[in-house]
């Protein structure tokens, strides 16, 4: 008889980072008729999500939802405080602050990036110097990427908030927090930033689709003097509507609405600081299989520093094509999908097959974390790979002292 491999039976795991595991209440909750959107439970409801959005951002200011992805959010933001022709920061972290640049590019702003290794986070005093030397203050807005998915870079951006206020600079800072809201530590307010930017597929654990703006009235300011913002992307209304209809300009997420109410309900119930240890420990314990399979092998973490890692994606490095294959083979055998190395080398090149990521964001626990590193550990001994030793016992270590 032919044999079935171990991925066609029982449920597979979707370790990549982003879109994350998706809850079952989640997905219970999404499972209806198409509700009514002019009365009764659905606009109701509204006005608790849209508090509850706020108290994972841990802000008092506005939020803006819109019917979209982490692209869309990067353009809403920036289609409201900055007009063709004006001047972002763009501190470098890796793929996707390379990609808010683009798109501020694609809006007709201009676009000032500093370099940096994907390896480390940049320098706060190369920011400050940037903004210094800015004396006319043409630099609209610091657009900082908290975590980087591709790098799993992580920055620190209470220190660019300093940087800003040391120099007296007027600039807004924009934060990019699609990969770590409702994984990693953020506070809005107490780290000064102006603007972020989110999604709901990762930290959020609602299926891709739902994007969100949130923005203080430092941005609103800025929104009330730009010469033209688009009917769709303004986010007056939006944050601020008449009625239901308001918050969408037309048709609303409704299903991914009934999903992001349980969503939301589990973060709460759960506690923001308990959710940042939950993800704390968890990345501790892959951090520390990691570093024993690098003993004697040849992986690497991309990012050195534990200060400047991220807990909600690993990015890690193995001798091409050992990455692709170690993919290939916890997928086909066991069901368990790792993340490409996306942005570390360009596809069709050979270095390209030397990465991959880890996704341990939004609804994971010890066990699904342990899951996924006895079957990396399964596939490093079927392929051969050279690594070391005892890297469940190191993970679980991690785990069992909490």
């Amino acid at each position: 008889m032919p044999q079935i491999p171990a991925s066609a039976s029982g449920r597979g795991y979707l370790a990549i980072p982003g879109p994350s595991v998706i809850p079952e209440a989640v997905l219970q909750a999404m499972h209806r008729p198409s509700p009514n959107i002019y009365a009764g439970q659905l606009p109701e409801m509204l006005p608790g999500i849209v508090t509850d959005l706020k108290n994972v951002a841990r802000t008092k200011g506005n939020v803006a939802l819109y019917i979209g992805n982490g692209h869309a959010a990067w353009e809403a933001a920036l289609s409201n405080v900055i007009a063709p022709g004006e001047l972002v920061l763009v501190p470098g972290t890796g793929h996707f602050s390379e990609g808010w640049a683009d798109m501020a590019e694609g809006l007709g702003a201009q676009a000032q990036t500093i370099s940096a290794p994907n390896r480390s986070p940049l320098p706060p005093e190369k920011i400050a110097e940037a903004l210094r030397a800015d004396t006319e203050h043409r630099i609209r807005a610091v657009l900082a990427v908290h975590v980087d998915t591709s790098t799993s870079l992580r920055c620190d951006i209470a220190q660019i908030r300093a940087a800003l206020d040391d120099c007296n600079h007027p600039a807004l800072l924009m934060v990019d927090c699609i990969a770590s809201l409702a994984c990693d530590k953020f506070e809005m307010d107490a780290w000064g930033a102006d603007v972020m930017v989110a999604g709901c597929q990762k930290g959020l654990m609602v299926p891709p689709g739902m994007a969100f703006v949130f923005f203080n009235e430092r941005a609103a300011a800025v929104r009330a003097k730009m010469p033209r913002v688009s009917r769709y992307w303004d986010w007056t209304p939006r944050a601020d509507p008449d009625g239901f209809w308001q918050y969408w300009n037309g048709t609303a997420p409704t299903h991914h609405l009934y999903g992001l109410r349980v969503a939301l309900d589990m973060l709460m119930q759960e506690g923001m600081e308990a959710v940042w240890h939950r993800h704390t420990v968890l990345a501790r314990a892959i951090w520390a299989a990691c570093d024993a399979w690098g003993q004697g092998g040849l992986l690497e973490m991309n990012v050195p520093d534990p200060a400047h890692r991220s807990h909600a994606v690993t990015s890690l490095r193995l001798e091409s094509p050992q990455a692709t294959a170690l993919r290939d083979w916890t997928e086909q055998n066991l069901g368990l999908t790792l993340g490409i190395g996306l942005g570390m080398a360009p596809p069709g090149d050979p270095a390209w097959h030397g990465f991959f990521r880890l996704g341990h964001m939004g609804h994971v626990n010890g066990q699904m974390i342990m899951g996924m590193l006895g079957g990396m550990d399964a596939g490093f001994k079927a392929l051969g790979i050279p690594h070391g030793a005892g890297a469940p016992e190191a993970a679980s270590t991690v785990i069992a002292a909490g």
